[in-house]
């Protein structure tokens, strides 16, 4: 789990510098530095999404996990947790809706193959050389999110460390189901969420990507499943 914990501290330290900054930071220019950052996300969903060899997979992997995370409510459960933490911690960050910042960091930060492959990685081969690389990278999107979103955005940490280091524990036992065919779709049906995160950090559009992270199981089952197709 070495990478993971490398992770959350990049995301807890990169907060921090946001948080700092923020203060003299004019609100206009924090806004502008958030939207660049919505842009760079708009790319990296773009070209994770072109991974896919076989569009269908995706497109049903994101119907059949919309379902499933409506059904389960998951967007309303990651808000709710949200509104918790909010309750608690409103007086470290008056005027500032930390259920956003928690919300919008949680999703951008566990949604994604490098995640996913990164902790596979981390746990099975005692590599954790991807999760560093996306350390790097979730640092300075936390320093970002921070100066404008405020403290939810380190609360994020919390389910980051839960996320990843439950995949390298469970690494072991899911090991023949990452294959290279596998590891491509999951790729670029995470791409599609990562773009509706940009959408969303751009203000766009109000998607529920919670509701959809589903898909990222459902097009591990359907790839085994269909991908000589």
């Amino acid at each position: 789990m070495t990478g993971t914990w490398i992770n959350a501290a990049a995301v807890l330290l990169g907060s921090l510098v946001g948080l700092a900054l923020r203060r003299a930071l004019p609100v206009r220019m924090a806004e502008t530095v958030l939207q660049g950052v919505g842009l760079a996300v708009l790319l990296v969903g773009l070209q994770m999404s072109l991974e896919t060899e076989k569009v269908l997979l995706p497109l049903f992997s994101l119907a059949v996990g919309a379902v499933i995370g409506e059904a389960l409510g998951l967007e309303a459960r990651l808000e709710r947790a949200g509104r918790w933490l909010e309750a608690r911690t409103a007086h470290l960050d008056p005027g500032r809706r930390v259920n956003e910042g928690f919300v919008t960091a949680t999703l951008l930060f566990l949604v994604g193959p490098m995640a996913i492959v990164g902790a596979i990685n981390d746990g099975l081969l005692g590599d954790p050389a991807l999760l560093i690389t996306k350390a790097v990278l979730d640092g300075v999107s936390a320093m970002a999110l921070a100066s404008t979103l405020g403290v939810g955005v380190p609360l994020s940490a919390g389910p980051l460390l839960l996320y990843q280091g439950s995949i390298s524990l469970a690494a072991g036992a899911a090991r023949s189901l990452f294959t290279e065919p596998v590891i491509q779709e999951m790729t670029a049906t995470g791409g599609l969420l990562v773009l509706a995160i940009g959408l969303n950090l751009l203000g766009v559009a109000k998607l529920r990507v919670g509701n959809l992270v589903p898909a990222l199981v459902v097009v591990v089952l359907l790839s085994r499943l269909f991908g000589g197709l």
